[in-house]
Parts: C-alpha cells; structure tokens; sequence
C-alpha cells in the first residue's frame, strides 16, 4: 500500500509536468467535457432521489482543488455538508484557501480516514480510481467508500473505462471492475464525455462538432455511475 501511495505521488507529478494546457478549465475543449459533466451529475441528482441536496452529506476522495466540490455548490448542496479529501497537500491547500470556509478539506491517504460507518449519504470519486494501478489498493479504496455510505445512499463514480496507450500512468477501469469493486451495490450508468483526444482536434474547428459526436455512444470514453446501497445493508 506505501509504496502504491508513492507511485501515486510520482504519477500525478509527472502528469503535472507534462500536460501544458492540455486540462486547463480555460481550454475550450476542456470546457466542453466539464459543462457535459456538470449537466449529467445535475440529472444523476434528479433521477437518483438525491434531492433535496441540501441535506445530503458528501465526500469526494481525491478531491483536488476543489472545482467538483463547487460544481456541488452550484446545485445547492450545502458547504457544510460537504467535505473532501486529497493525498497531495499543495492541492489541499488551494482547495482550503479557495472554497467556503464551513467546507471541511482533508489531507491525507484516504485509506486512513477515521469517518464512522454510514457516515454520508454520497461518497464520489473523479478520475481517482484510473490513476490507481493496484488492484488491491483498488479494493481497498472501495471497501471504506463502501462502508462511509449510508443505507440508502451510494457512490457517485466518474472515471474511462478504456486504457490510454501513450499513457501508462492510468488505467481504464470496465463496468465489470466497478461492479467487482462494489458487489453488494446496486449499479446504474451513464456513458458521457466524447474522448478527449478527438474533443481536442473538434472543438478548435467548431464547438458544435463535440455535441455531433456525442452522438455516437461508441465515442465517449467515461461512465458516470450511481452504485446504491441497499436501505437493508
């Protein structure tokens, strides 16, 4: 596990160095892939039974700096409600400077997190679990988020699900892995956001191009999931 949790360190590191402007929010085309993130979690929450947000708690593990945290806020839910976690402390500390201050940001492995059984009504990870190349450690990861949640509630899962082969820093995680990861919940899916290497070549060209072909399934890349537990669990 320590040295799994160092060569996450050393990933995201690399990944820092080497983007450029590749998933800056001012990128047109990152733009595009956020805005259709957004619209998809704001019908998770109407389809799911999550409203009213307002008195829903929510953790997101690998919270970064914070922009999914308001993209919540946006919705309605609550600073107070929300708390998020972060294992690289230069983020948690953007992240505590630039959101509410009754949102609660931790810094840390989330593996040693001390939050009591059923403590929130949505645990949610982004783009974590593809950056996280043990299986075990996978396991492990979804085992605690599993145990956070309340009956009733569940994970809010967004990540791709196919491998990047000029990235070996990631890996796609498959709908039969979530399922694994969490066997005990009940799972619901949505395939979103047009790959981003060709979002990167259409939206230059012309904006609209992303929302034709986001009109082939077989080009979106990612999932959004709900994986609800049980009332009886």
């Amino acid at each position: 596990m320590l040295a799994e949790l160092e060569q996450i360190r050393q990933r995201y590191a690399r990944r820092a160095a080497c983007t450029g402007g590749k998933y800056d929010p001012l990128n047109p085309a990152v733009q595009m892939s956020l805005r259709e993130r957004e619209q998809a979690i704001a019908r998770w929450s109407r389809l799911c039974d999550i409203a009213p947000v307002e008195s829903r708690s929510v953790i997101e593990i690998g919270c970064g700096t914070g922009n999914n945290l308001r993209d919540l806020l946006s919705l309605g839910f609550l600073p107070a409600n929300l708390t998020g976690n972060d294992l690289l402390p230069e983020r948690v500390e953007i992240a505590r400077r630039t959101l509410p201050s009754g949102l609660c940001v931790v810094l840390g492995n989330a593996l040693d997190l001390q939050f009591p059984e059923g403590s929130f009504d949505v645990v949610y990870q982004s783009l974590v679990f593809t950056s996280i190349l043990d299986r075990d450690f996978q396991q492990a990861l979804a085992a605690r988020m599993w145990n956070w949640v309340k009956p009733g509630g569940g994970v809010l899962w967004y990540d791709f699900v196919y491998n990047n082969p000029w990235n070996r820093d990631v890996a796609g995680v498959p709908l039969r892995r979530i399922r694994q990861l969490f066997p005990q919940g009940r799972l619901r899916y949505w395939r979103v956001t047009v790959a981003p290497p060709l979002t990167r070549l259409l939206v230059p060209a012309h904006p609209a191009l992303y929302n034709i072909a986001n009109c082939f399934p077989f080009l979106r890349t990612h999932v959004l999931c709900w994986i609800r537990k049980d009332t009886r669990q």
